[in-house]
């Protein structure tokens, strides 16, 4: 495996001092290799942006370890003192690692091409070759016949585009998206989220997605940490986070609704059934009633398709007829890819 791109150690932020003291972060451990699409997710406070913040100095932490392709930002001293980048190095790397916001962020007095100029022109590059880069990035991003227009003239998926012309003016190898497309509708977003797979594939760019939306994380990351409280609590492959959550914090966000058993009579009999990646739900309910010759309820569900790969929970009522009940279960227990657990609500 290459080195990281991005490394994170022991990293925490504390907001304030004494008894109002806010830890924000705690000790987060974190790497992210290059070209991959990461996400971060979370719930409202969750510290979800002061860690975005955090990896290109915006937010300074007041402890910890950032390295970014292989330049340390911030690290500790062997007296324990932190210390980080200059100011100079620091712009410089910056170059490297941009970023998009939920806000857009645009110059309203400029037009599309003279705000994805912008970077270029505190970079020093000529003016003609700034306007010809940045005419190239418009229409990369679907936007070139906009290069005239004002941002106020555009929608607010055309801003975010321009957003992402301008934050790839400098060549950046890291794009990071805080919360992106959160206030952008339902298609416009799946555009957004189409665009930045587009531009990860082209440009190999690393992409950093913050989010508190689990469907942005499903369309479009490879490996997902999961924030709560300002730790970690669980990171891994996407699959393997839909497949089987092992903490709450990561339960609550997979299956946000939950698959219960207690709202029903007590002394329901039912099985709940995980699918972990498998190809389909409904062929498992069909077949117990063909094969096994049993019906079961649907009690209840919160599944997703996951490139075209099945992953939730489902919870089934078994027959009162103990046999049956002990074939449907050994039955769904042998189908790939479909773990089951037995579920007796008592009052």
């Amino acid at each position: 495996m290459s080195e990281p791109i991005i490394q994170i150690q022991n990293l925490s932020k504390v907001f304030g001092s004494g008894e109002t003291a806010v830890h924000a972060l705690d000790q987060i451990d974190l790497e992210i290799q290059p070209g991959e699409i990461f996400g971060i997710i979370g719930l409202s406070g969750a510290g979800k942006s002061t860690l975005v913040r955090c990896m290109n100095l915006l937010e300074r932490p007041t402890s910890g370890t950032i390295v970014v392709n292989g330049q340390h930002l911030a690290w500790v001293e062997e007296d324990g003192r932190q210390s980080f980048i200059s100011e100079r190095e620091l712009r410089q790397v910056r170059r490297n690692i941009t970023m998009i916001f939920q806000g857009f962020n645009l110059l309203m007095q400029r037009t599309c091409l003279k705000n994805v100029c912008f970077p270029m022109e505190l970079c020093g590059v000529p003016a003609a070759e700034a306007r010809k880069r940045a005419e190239e990035l418009l229409d990369l991003v679907g936007l070139k016949e906009k290069a005239g227009a004002y941002p106020a003239q555009l929608s607010g998926g055309q801003k975010q585009r321009v957003a992402i012309a301008r934050a790839l003016a400098t060549n950046p190898k890291v794009l990071l998206c805080d919360e992106a497309t959160s206030a952008l509708d339902p298609t416009t977003t799946t555009s957004i989220l189409e665009l930045l797979k587009d531009l990860n594939h082209k440009l190999g760019v690393t992409v950093v997605v913050i989010t508190h939306q689990m469907s942005v994380i499903e369309e479009i990351c490879t490996r997902v940490a999961i924030l709560d409280g300002g730790v970690i609590a669980e990171q891994g492959a996407v699959e393997e986070i839909f497949s089987h959550p092992t903490t709450d914090a990561a339960r609550r966000l997979v299956y946000p609704g939950g698959v219960s058993v207690q709202q029903y009579p007590a002394g329901t009999h039912a099985v709940r059934v995980a699918f972990n990646g498998g190809t389909a739900y409904q062929p498992l309910i069909a077949s117990l009633a063909i094969d096994c010759g049993v019906k079961v309820n649907i009690l209840g569900a919160d599944t997703r398709n996951i490139d075209g790969k099945a992953f939730g929970t489902m919870l089934l009522g078994l027959p009162d007829d103990p046999n049956d009940a002990a074939r449907a279960l050994s039955y769904i227990r042998s189908q790939p890819n479909v773990t089951a657990e037995e579920v007796e609500y008592h009052v």
